[in-house]
């Protein structure tokens, strides 16, 4: 399947980093965002269609306020700074890969309980978020600033960037951030050549829980976009499945990459997967008898879900199986 088609298909995913990385310069000037508002109302209204509806939009909004990891990230690759962001699912409070473009944003609490009174403080005049995590509020949202929502996360994060950059007025220096992120990966396939024959397993492991991943999620569809190969136990269009130690077999395959998602000094994550990959049944797995068993960074690989991590994801996984050995 070609990239262009894959980059289409991706657009229309349901759903948790050249576009420039958070060590790379950014595609458009950085927005102040202690400027007023008024330049917004300068300029023609737009309509924009999105989860909850039908959005009215003066110009191109100056002082924005995200609810989502992935929105912060779709933002600062435009070369936006937010007033305000939902905190990191890891960090204090900013994810490692972003936190030297998040001087002086304001912590608006987290994307399940994002705190509507200091939303309003900040006068916004313009609020993104989703509707997986945020529908409830909409309302009140909406009362204070116009607001757009995606309908989901995960595996839509090309078609939520799409409809922020629409929101943003930014729709051309958008285009011009997807261009770079499918050279991204059309260089990295390039370098890796037949390796992306290779069959990668991928799972994360909680405290006293293992998921495999399949598909329909965010590194599942970015190892799609670059052409690798699945198990056949894990080539299927859905996100996750729990998993029982006994059937640890569908872990295997040529490559095991996994994340463990600890949280706030609990290693209850790390200790399941060492607890899991020490248990006899990993010996047995081919996987695990070639050592190709990789731990990744779970925000880049997970919890992130953006652009930004997107483009980090391709070069840990360039950088990985370049230098496996089959």
């Amino acid at each position: 399947m070609s990239l262009a088609l894959i980059m289409t298909l991706l657009a229309t995913g349901c759903g948790g980093a050249s576009q420039p990385s958070a060590q790379q310069p950014q595609t458009a000037s950085q927005n102040n965002p202690a400027e007023s508002p008024a330049q917004s109302t300068k300029e023609e209204a737009r309509t924009v269609t999105h989860a909850m509806g039908e959005t009215v939009i003066p110009g191109t909004p100056q002082r924005i306020v995200v609810l989502t990891t992935q929105g912060t990230e779709s933002l600062l690759a435009l070369g936006i700074k937010p007033v305000g962001a939902v905190k990191s699912w890891i960090g204090d409070p900013w994810f490692d890969h972003i936190k030297d473009q998040m001087d002086g944003v304001e912590v608006i609490g987290d994307e399940v309980q994002p705190n509507v009174e200091l939303i309003a403080s900040l006068k916004p005049d313009l609020i993104l978020g989703t509707k997986v995590r945020q529908e409830k509020i909409y309302s009140q949202l909406s009362a204070i600033a116009p607001t757009v929502f995606t309908e989901n996360l995960g595996d839509s994060m090309i078609d939520n960037f799409t409809l922020y950059a629409k929101a943003l007025n930014r729709e051309e220096d958008g285009k011009k951030v997807l261009e770079e992120f499918e050279k991204t990966i059309a260089e990295a396939k390039n370098k890796l050549g037949d390796k992306t024959n290779l069959e990668i397993s991928l799972a994360r492991f909680q405290a006293g829980k293992v998921r495999v991943y399949y598909k329909n999620n965010f590194a599942g569809v970015i190892l799609d976009m670059m052409g690798f190969a699945r198990p056949e136990a894990q080539n299927k269009d859905e996100f996750t499945k729990d998993l029982a130690k006994e059937q640890m077999a569908e872990l295997d395959g040529d490559i095991f990459f996994y994340f463990a998602s600890d949280r706030e000094g609990d290693n209850g994550a790390t200790k399941t997967a060492q607890e899991w990959l020490d248990d006899p049944l990993a010996q047995n797995l081919k996987v695990k008898k070639n050592g190709h068993v990789y731990q990744v960074n779970e925000a880049i690989w997970n919890s992130a879900g953006g652009i930004i991590a997107a483009e980090l994801l391709v070069k840990d996984i360039e950088k990985i199986v370049s230098e496996v050995q089959p």
